[in-house]
């Protein structure tokens, strides 16, 4: 059951808006969250995924305001986390509430264009892999996490999910409105917080809060709204958005923003962003979700656009040295491409740029040319493969970001899990022996094995191998319900 804070509740009573009751407030506080998914499009549809998990048992109901997200119901005994189909990045385990910042940002773009977008907190990859979705992998989208602890977390599920247009950092986020001045079409800032509204996920979320505590964070929100609204570029739009529930850590902050640059821009109302968003719609058009409003988690959304220039706050730092990639010399990209598309049937975008260091090839977005030298970037793009004395070997990444089920080897469940936990396949029949392939499963890439004629050799990296893997069938069959 979760604690909640007698401190806590006699400071949120004031921020409560007047058709809400504390008492729905602490019953909702107490239930458990309904779990939730977000389907990755950059593998599947969602169509063909409701109609992959129908037969398997699974319930759906439709998020109103991510047409990819779901709650979903099933039998107590299946563990999302070690299903295949999460472990291959058709779905996200995703909070309803937390699909909200990416919707409301991406809710106004034109999504045959080109975007430059900033992620300013970023891990664990829950709003990065759902704008990646929404860019269809095209366009730059830097993705920053500040915790060391947090950026491998935040990389893998990058990774996992197929995702290739990014550009990882490692910053304080505050460095960016002097960086990456007036840089980027669209900024997501899912702010540090106290994070009031995970009550319901964790009960002990609210063991230790203060308002003391609190108020070193709020001058963080501060401090990082403004950097962000610098890094924007003029008639962009910035999300700002906290799992907190205080008008300190939300509407007081986009505030201070307004004060600090008053004719620069505009609140965009979110009213009228899903049907019933004027349940959690404050004066000033953000929304602000209490739990008992969607039986979600709390959440705060507002949405800024940036309406005139504002002047660079610090000088213009020194260009950063030594960046240790080079472009890749024509016959290099031409034997690249003929060994994808020969041995795997895979096509290399054309819209990227093909780089190297020493023997390694990596496919950059090609928005990052523009960054280079500003930033120093942990992460760019995805590993192509490793040069070889005659020749080059795919990577991992690449097939999972790349792969079509053109030129894969269909697995089935049992075959599926056995490779995902280190195993080789062996095969019923003989066959000639074909080198290395790509498995699949669902029509979506696995990983790459060597096919030796008698059995499949399991070529998963070593990292990736699963103790536990289950399938997704529900022992209770039910309807997809597909009501809006």
């Amino acid at each position: 059951m979760a604690h909640l804070n007698q401190d806590f509740l006699h400071s949120i009573v004031k921020d409560m808006p007047s058709h809400l009751t504390m008492d729905d407030f602490i019953s909702y506080c107490h239930r458990p969250l309904r779990p939730s998914i977000r389907i990755n499009t950059l593998k599947i549809t969602s169509k063909d995924f409701i109609d992959l998990m129908k037969p398997k048992g699974w319930t759906l109901e439709p998020i109103p305001w991510c047409s990819d997200g779901f709650w979903v119901a099933l039998d107590n005994e299946i563990q999302l986390g070690n299903t295949i189909e999460h472990i291959q990045g058709l779905f996200y385990i995703q909070e309803a509430s937390s699909m909200l910042p990416p919707t409301a940002l991406f809710d106004d773009f034109d999504h045959t264009a080109q975007y430059s977008i900033l992620d300013m907190a970023s891990a664990p990859g829950s709003k990065t892999t759902q704008m990646a979705a929404l860019m269809k992998n095209s366009g730059l989208l830097v993705t920053n996490e500040y915790s060391s602890s947090r950026v491998k977390v935040l990389h893998a599920n990058v990774l996992r999910m197929g995702v290739a247009n990014t550009a990882l950092t490692h910053f304080d986020a505050r460095v960016f409105g002097e960086y990456l001045y007036n840089q980027f079409d669209a900024i997501l800032l899912d702010a540090p917080c106290s994070g009031e509204g995970t009550i319901r996920k964790d009960p002990h979320a609210l063991k230790n809060w203060s308002t003391a505590n609190n108020t070193s964070i709020i001058d963080t929100q501060k401090a990082l709204i403004e950097s962000a609204f610098l890094a924007l570029k003029t008639g962009g739009s910035l999300v700002y958005s906290t799992c907190a529930l205080s008008r300190a850590e939300n509407q007081e902050v986009c505030e201070h923003l307004m004060s600090c640059f008053p004719d620069a821009l505009e609140f965009q109302s979110l009213r009228h962003l899903f049907p019933d968003a004027e349940k959690s719609c404050t004066a000033e058009g953000f929304l602000h979700v209490w739990p008992q409003i969607y039986d979600s988690e709390g959440f705060f959304i507002a949405k800024i656009r940036k309406v005139t220039d504002v002047e660079r706050q610090k000088p213009i730092p020194k260009q950063q040295k030594n960046f240790p990639f080079s472009p890749a010399c024509t016959k290099v990209k031409t034997e690249l491409a003929n060994y994808f598309t020969h041995t795997f049937g895979i096509i290399l975008p054309n819209d990227g740029l093909i780089m190297v260091r020493d023997l390694e090839y990596w496919l950059f977005p090609a928005a990052i040319a523009n960054l280079i030298g500003k930033m120093r970037f942990q992460r760019i793009g995805i590993k192509l493969a490793d040069g070889l004395k005659k020749g080059f070997k795919i990577r991992h990444e690449a097939i999972i970001a790349l792969a079509n089920q053109q030129q894969c080897i269909e697995l089935d469940s049992s075959q599926a899990i056995q490779y995902l936990m280190g195993r080789d396949i062996p095969l019923q029949d003989e066959q000639q022996p074909q080198g290395e392939v790509i498995l699949s499963y669902h029509g979506c890439p696995l990983g790459l094995a060597k096919h030796l004629g008698k059995r499949l050799k399991n070529n998963l990296p070593r990292e990736l191998v699963r103790d536990k893997v289950m399938t997704s069938e529900a022992k209770c069959h039910f309807d997809i319900n597909l009501k809006t």
